[in-house]
């Protein structure tokens, strides 16, 4: 059973950083992405980020592009995205997602299975 868990959301000044880290667990293979997305009280799902965890190859939203970089640790199962920069409109619940096949994107819809999701909230 494919599982994902987020941690290290909370609460951090604006133009603070904050790391986030998605593990998995329950999957066997090797072609696959982790995207992470948002969701802000009242808004729609966006998408963030996203990684290939066979070739490292990385994506990101336009609002994520300077500010946000994605990592992987293949041994643990885990990916980390770092958020610097921080503004107030970066608070939201911030969920990681697993796409079996499809490669790195930032579609919600692409993805299969998803975390419970972590809090980051950026205020002062």
């Amino acid at each position: 059973q494919v599982q994902l868990v987020e941690s290290g959301g909370g609460l951090v000044q604006p133009g603070g950083s904050l790391r986030v880290s998605c593990v998995t667990s329950g999957i066997a293979l090797n072609y696959y992405a982790i995207g992470w997305f948002r969701q802000a009280p009242g808004k729609e799902r966006e998408g963030v980020s996203c990684i290939n965890m066979s070739d490292g190859g990385t994506g990101y939203a336009d609002s994520a592009k300077g500010r946000f970089t994605i990592t992987r640790d293949n041994d643990q199962k885990t990916v980390h995205l770092r958020m610097a920069s921080l503004k107030p409109e970066d608070t939201a619940v911030y969920y990681c997602a697993l796409s079996v096949g499809l490669g790195c994107t930032t579609g919600a819809d692409d993805y299969e299975y998803w975390g419970p999701g972590t809090q980051v909230t950026v205020s002062s």
